[in-house]
Protein backbone atom coordinates (compact mmCIF):
# COMPACT_ATOMS: atom_id res chain seq x y z
CA UNK A 1 0.00 0.00 0.00
CA UNK A 2 1.13 3.18 -0.85
CA UNK A 3 2.48 5.38 1.77
CA UNK A 4 -0.03 7.48 3.01
CA UNK A 5 2.36 10.02 4.91
CA UNK A 6 3.91 10.30 1.34
CA UNK A 7 0.00 11.05 -0.09
CA UNK A 8 -1.08 13.93 2.25
CA UNK A 9 2.79 15.45 1.76
CA UNK A 10 2.76 15.28 -2.09
CA UNK A 11 -0.95 17.17 -1.33
CA UNK A 12 0.31 19.64 0.69
CA UNK A 13 3.42 20.54 -1.61
CA UNK A 14 1.43 20.89 -4.65
CA UNK A 15 -0.92 23.59 -3.11
CA UNK A 16 2.31 25.01 -1.98
CA UNK A 17 3.56 25.16 -5.41
CA UNK A 18 0.17 27.06 -6.39
CA UNK A 19 1.01 29.38 -3.85
CA UNK A 20 4.12 30.31 -4.58
CA UNK A 21 3.58 33.15 -7.27
CA UNK A 22 1.24 34.71 -4.72
CA UNK A 23 3.54 35.63 -2.46
CA UNK A 24 3.40 38.90 -2.74
CA UNK A 25 -0.13 39.07 -2.07
CA UNK A 26 -1.20 40.91 1.32
CA UNK A 27 -1.76 38.58 3.79
CA UNK A 28 -5.46 38.32 3.63
CA UNK A 29 -5.49 37.20 0.36
CA UNK A 30 -2.51 34.82 0.77
CA UNK A 31 -4.88 33.20 3.43
CA UNK A 32 -7.95 33.25 1.40
CA UNK A 33 -5.98 31.51 -1.35
CA UNK A 34 -5.09 28.75 1.02
CA UNK A 35 -8.21 28.13 1.94
CA UNK A 36 -10.11 28.25 -1.26
CA UNK A 37 -6.90 25.69 -2.89
CA UNK A 38 -7.35 23.35 0.01
CA UNK A 39 -11.35 23.52 -0.35
CA UNK A 40 -10.86 22.96 -3.77
CA UNK A 41 -9.23 19.91 -2.76
CA UNK A 42 -11.73 18.48 -0.42
CA UNK A 43 -14.27 18.67 -2.82
CA UNK A 44 -12.66 16.35 -5.43
CA UNK A 45 -11.88 14.01 -2.63
CA UNK A 46 -16.26 14.91 -1.84
CA UNK A 47 -17.28 13.71 -5.09
CA UNK A 48 -14.58 10.03 -4.98
CA UNK A 49 -16.09 9.72 -1.31
CA UNK A 50 -19.11 6.84 -0.12
CA UNK A 51 -19.62 8.92 2.78
CA UNK A 52 -18.50 12.21 5.07
CA UNK A 53 -18.37 12.24 8.55
CA UNK A 54 -18.30 16.35 9.04
CA UNK A 55 -17.52 17.71 12.99
CA UNK A 56 -16.16 21.31 14.56
CA UNK A 57 -12.54 20.55 15.57
CA UNK A 58 -11.96 18.61 19.58
CA UNK A 59 -15.48 17.32 18.90
CA UNK A 60 -14.14 13.83 19.18
CA UNK A 61 -13.57 12.66 15.64
CA UNK A 62 -9.88 10.96 16.26
CA UNK A 63 -11.19 9.00 18.73
CA UNK A 64 -14.10 7.92 16.49
CA UNK A 65 -12.05 7.83 13.85
CA UNK A 66 -9.88 4.98 15.61
CA UNK A 67 -13.03 2.96 16.66
CA UNK A 68 -14.11 2.99 12.99
CA UNK A 69 -10.58 2.19 11.06
CA UNK A 70 -10.52 -0.96 13.80
CA UNK A 71 -13.99 -1.85 13.35
CA UNK A 72 -13.21 -1.70 9.21
CA UNK A 73 -9.90 -3.66 9.76
CA UNK A 74 -11.77 -6.41 11.40
CA UNK A 75 -15.50 -6.54 8.95
CA UNK A 76 -13.04 -6.53 5.31
CA UNK A 77 -10.29 -8.29 6.73
CA UNK A 78 -7.68 -5.53 6.12
CA UNK A 79 -4.01 -6.53 7.67
CA UNK A 80 -2.55 -3.16 8.23
CA UNK A 81 -2.53 -0.82 11.07
CA UNK A 82 -3.26 2.05 9.53
CA UNK A 83 -5.73 4.64 10.18
CA UNK A 84 -8.32 5.15 7.81
CA UNK A 85 -7.53 7.75 5.61
CA UNK A 86 -9.77 8.63 2.75
CA UNK A 87 -9.30 5.88 0.58
CA UNK A 88 -6.93 3.84 1.59
CA UNK A 89 -8.41 0.79 2.96
CA UNK A 90 -11.06 1.22 -0.07
CA UNK A 91 -7.81 0.74 -2.21
CA UNK A 92 -7.04 -2.76 -0.39
CA UNK A 93 -10.32 -3.88 -0.55
CA UNK A 94 -12.67 -2.39 -2.86
CA UNK A 95 -15.96 -3.40 -0.53
CA UNK A 96 -14.39 -0.82 2.04
CA UNK A 97 -15.80 2.63 1.76
CA UNK A 98 -14.41 5.94 0.80
CA UNK A 99 -14.58 8.29 3.45
CA UNK A 100 -14.34 12.16 3.79
CA UNK A 101 -13.38 13.58 7.12
CA UNK A 102 -13.95 17.26 7.11
CA UNK A 103 -14.65 20.31 9.39
CA UNK A 104 -16.63 22.07 7.31
CA UNK A 105 -14.65 25.26 6.73
CA UNK A 106 -12.34 25.29 3.57
CA UNK A 107 -14.57 23.46 1.56
CA UNK A 108 -17.67 26.42 2.14
CA UNK A 109 -14.90 28.65 0.84
CA UNK A 110 -14.55 26.95 -2.75
CA UNK A 111 -18.54 25.99 -2.87
CA UNK A 112 -19.65 29.45 -1.56
CA UNK A 113 -22.25 27.70 0.77
CA UNK A 114 -21.21 29.47 3.32
CA UNK A 115 -24.80 28.91 5.24
CA UNK A 116 -25.86 25.60 3.97
CA UNK A 117 -24.65 21.91 3.74
CA UNK A 118 -25.70 21.74 0.13
CA UNK A 119 -22.35 20.29 -1.28
CA UNK A 120 -22.86 17.40 0.52
CA UNK A 121 -26.45 16.94 -1.02
CA UNK A 122 -26.52 13.11 -2.66
CA UNK A 123 -23.78 11.96 -0.02
CA UNK A 124 -24.37 10.30 2.99
CA UNK A 125 -23.49 12.94 6.02
CA UNK A 126 -22.91 12.19 9.48
CA UNK A 127 -22.34 15.00 11.33
CA UNK A 128 -20.51 15.01 15.02
CA UNK A 129 -21.06 17.11 17.27
CA UNK A 130 -20.33 18.31 21.10
CA UNK A 131 -21.73 20.85 23.73
CA UNK A 132 -19.92 24.18 22.50
CA UNK A 133 -18.63 24.67 25.92
CA UNK A 134 -16.63 22.05 25.96
CA UNK A 135 -15.39 22.07 22.76
CA UNK A 136 -14.27 25.42 23.50
CA UNK A 137 -12.17 24.85 26.08
CA UNK A 138 -10.30 21.49 24.48
CA UNK A 139 -9.74 24.18 21.27
CA UNK A 140 -7.88 26.57 23.95
CA UNK A 141 -5.39 23.46 25.02
CA UNK A 142 -5.20 22.62 21.31
CA UNK A 143 -4.15 26.10 19.79
CA UNK A 144 -2.10 26.86 22.76
CA UNK A 145 0.16 23.40 22.57
CA UNK A 146 -0.65 21.57 19.62
CA UNK A 147 -1.60 24.11 16.82
CA UNK A 148 0.81 24.95 14.12
CA UNK A 149 1.26 28.79 14.18
CA UNK A 150 0.40 28.10 10.11
CA UNK A 151 -3.10 27.10 11.02
CA UNK A 152 -3.76 29.69 13.31
CA UNK A 153 -3.33 32.00 11.37
CA UNK A 154 -5.08 30.22 8.46
CA UNK A 155 -8.33 29.76 10.61
CA UNK A 156 -8.33 33.08 12.64
CA UNK A 157 -7.01 32.06 16.45
CA UNK A 158 -4.79 34.20 18.21
CA UNK A 159 -1.78 34.57 17.15
CA UNK A 160 0.98 32.11 17.78
CA UNK A 161 2.79 32.79 20.77
CA UNK A 162 -0.40 35.21 22.05
CA UNK A 163 -0.97 35.48 25.92
CA UNK A 164 -4.98 34.53 26.23
CA UNK A 165 -6.71 33.64 29.15
CA UNK A 166 -9.02 30.60 29.18
CA UNK A 167 -11.93 32.63 29.92
CA UNK A 168 -11.08 35.48 26.73
CA UNK A 169 -10.75 32.60 24.39
CA UNK A 170 -13.84 30.60 24.96
CA UNK A 171 -15.66 34.23 24.72
CA UNK A 172 -13.73 35.19 21.39
CA UNK A 173 -16.20 35.54 19.14
CA UNK A 174 -13.86 34.98 15.85
CA UNK A 175 -13.06 31.53 17.93
CA UNK A 176 -14.74 30.71 21.23
CA UNK A 177 -17.91 29.42 21.63
CA UNK A 178 -20.22 31.85 19.46
CA UNK A 179 -18.16 30.69 16.56
CA UNK A 180 -19.06 27.27 17.78
CA UNK A 181 -22.77 28.02 18.23
CA UNK A 182 -23.22 30.04 14.89
CA UNK A 183 -21.67 26.94 12.96
CA UNK A 184 -24.10 24.67 14.54
CA UNK A 185 -27.06 26.63 14.23
CA UNK A 186 -26.40 26.65 10.35
CA UNK A 187 -26.16 23.06 10.13
CA UNK A 188 -29.64 22.76 12.18
CA UNK A 189 -31.52 24.99 9.27
CA UNK A 190 -28.87 23.08 6.89
CA UNK A 191 -29.67 19.52 7.74
CA UNK A 192 -33.59 19.52 6.84
CA UNK A 193 -32.80 19.88 3.04
CA UNK A 194 -30.91 16.57 3.07
CA UNK A 195 -33.33 14.61 4.39
CA UNK A 196 -32.71 10.79 5.27
CA UNK A 197 -28.74 11.40 4.44
CA UNK A 198 -27.94 13.25 7.11
CA UNK A 199 -27.40 11.46 11.00
CA UNK A 200 -26.45 13.86 13.83
CA UNK A 201 -24.25 11.97 16.55
CA UNK A 202 -23.28 13.50 19.72
CA UNK A 203 -19.79 13.11 21.31
CA UNK A 204 -21.63 12.91 25.02
CA UNK A 205 -24.23 9.70 23.56
CA UNK A 206 -20.51 8.39 22.24
CA UNK A 207 -19.14 8.70 25.26
CA UNK A 208 -22.34 6.78 27.04
CA UNK A 209 -22.40 3.94 24.53
CA UNK A 210 -19.63 3.87 21.82
CA UNK A 211 -20.78 0.45 20.63
CA UNK A 212 -24.34 1.68 20.20
CA UNK A 213 -23.07 5.05 18.00
CA UNK A 214 -20.81 2.67 15.93
CA UNK A 215 -23.98 0.61 15.14
CA UNK A 216 -25.78 3.53 13.98
CA UNK A 217 -22.92 5.14 12.00
CA UNK A 218 -21.70 1.85 10.17
CA UNK A 219 -25.34 0.96 9.53
CA UNK A 220 -26.41 4.18 8.23
CA UNK A 221 -23.49 4.90 5.77
CA UNK A 222 -24.52 1.00 4.73
CA UNK A 223 -22.09 -1.30 6.09
CA UNK A 224 -23.75 -3.89 8.61
CA UNK A 225 -21.47 -5.10 11.34
CA UNK A 226 -21.10 -8.04 13.31
CA UNK A 227 -21.33 -7.53 16.93
CA UNK A 228 -18.20 -9.05 17.71
CA UNK A 229 -16.92 -6.49 15.38
CA UNK A 230 -18.26 -3.85 16.86
CA UNK A 231 -17.32 -4.80 20.74
CA UNK A 232 -13.66 -5.63 19.52
CA UNK A 233 -13.95 -2.02 17.85
CA UNK A 234 -15.09 -0.35 21.01
CA UNK A 235 -12.91 -1.86 23.41
CA UNK A 236 -9.90 -0.69 21.23
CA UNK A 237 -10.77 2.70 21.00
CA UNK A 238 -11.18 2.70 24.88
CA UNK A 239 -10.86 5.80 26.32
CA UNK A 240 -7.66 4.77 28.67
CA UNK A 241 -6.24 2.59 26.00
CA UNK A 242 -6.47 5.72 24.13
CA UNK A 243 -4.38 7.55 26.34
CA UNK A 244 -1.71 4.18 26.88
CA UNK A 245 -1.13 4.75 22.81
CA UNK A 246 -0.72 8.24 22.99
CA UNK A 247 1.88 8.34 26.00
CA UNK A 248 3.86 4.85 25.07
CA UNK A 249 3.77 5.97 21.21
CA UNK A 250 2.04 3.12 19.78
CA UNK A 251 -0.90 2.16 17.96
CA UNK A 252 -2.09 3.12 14.20
CA UNK A 253 0.30 4.79 11.62
CA UNK A 254 -0.63 6.90 9.69
CA UNK A 255 -2.08 9.36 11.30
CA UNK A 256 0.26 12.44 11.70
CA UNK A 257 -0.07 14.28 14.55
CA UNK A 258 -3.61 13.39 15.39
CA UNK A 259 -2.49 11.25 18.25
CA UNK A 260 0.80 12.22 19.72
CA UNK A 261 1.39 14.62 22.58
CA UNK A 262 2.84 17.97 21.83
CA UNK A 263 4.89 17.44 24.97
CA UNK A 264 5.14 14.62 26.79
CA UNK A 265 5.93 16.21 29.91
CA UNK A 266 2.34 18.15 29.79
CA UNK A 267 -0.88 16.27 29.85
CA UNK A 268 -2.58 19.31 28.60
CA UNK A 269 -0.87 19.01 25.18
CA UNK A 270 -1.80 15.83 24.97
CA UNK A 271 -4.09 14.76 21.83
CA UNK A 272 -6.62 12.34 24.28
CA UNK A 273 -6.55 15.11 26.88
CA UNK A 274 -9.77 14.17 29.37
CA UNK A 275 -12.91 13.25 27.12
CA UNK A 276 -14.88 14.69 30.23
CA UNK A 277 -18.45 15.28 29.45
CA UNK A 278 -19.46 18.98 30.93
CA UNK A 279 -15.47 19.44 32.04
CA UNK A 280 -15.77 23.04 30.95
CA UNK A 281 -16.78 23.55 34.38
CA UNK A 282 -13.78 22.95 36.18
CA UNK A 283 -12.15 26.02 34.77
CA UNK A 284 -13.95 28.60 35.52
CA UNK A 285 -15.27 30.64 38.26
CA UNK A 286 -19.33 30.40 39.12
CA UNK A 287 -19.80 34.11 37.55
CA UNK A 288 -17.66 33.42 34.20
CA UNK A 289 -19.60 29.79 34.27
CA UNK A 290 -22.87 31.78 34.17
CA UNK A 291 -21.76 34.19 31.10
CA UNK A 292 -20.65 31.04 29.27
CA UNK A 293 -23.92 29.31 29.91
CA UNK A 294 -25.19 32.07 28.26
CA UNK A 295 -23.19 32.09 25.24
CA UNK A 296 -25.72 28.32 24.95
CA UNK A 297 -28.67 28.65 27.09
CA UNK A 298 -31.93 30.31 24.42
CA UNK A 299 -29.30 30.94 21.44
CA UNK A 300 -28.50 27.34 20.34
CA UNK A 301 -30.99 25.72 18.49
CA UNK A 302 -32.30 22.92 20.33
CA UNK A 303 -32.13 20.08 18.32
CA UNK A 304 -29.00 19.19 19.17
CA UNK A 305 -29.69 18.73 22.77
CA UNK A 306 -27.39 21.33 25.18
CA UNK A 307 -28.73 23.24 27.68
CA UNK A 308 -26.83 25.00 30.89
CA UNK A 309 -26.51 22.82 34.15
Amino acid sequence: MPDLTSRETWTAASRHLLLAPLVFLPRHRRIAAERYLRGRQEHARLQQADWTLVSWGKSGRTWFRVMLSRFYQLHFGLDTDYMLEFDNFHRMNRQAPRVLFSHNNYIRDYTGHRDSLDHYKGHKLVLLVRDPRDVAVSQYFQWRYRMRPRKKALNAYPPHGAEVDIFDFVCNPDCGIPRIVAAFNTWARAMPALGDDVLLVRYEDLRADPAAVLRRVVTFTGTEGRPDHIEAARDYADYENMKKREAGKEGMRGSGQRVKPGDEGNPDSFKVRRGKVGGYRDYFTPEQLGTIDAMVEGKLDPCFGYSAP
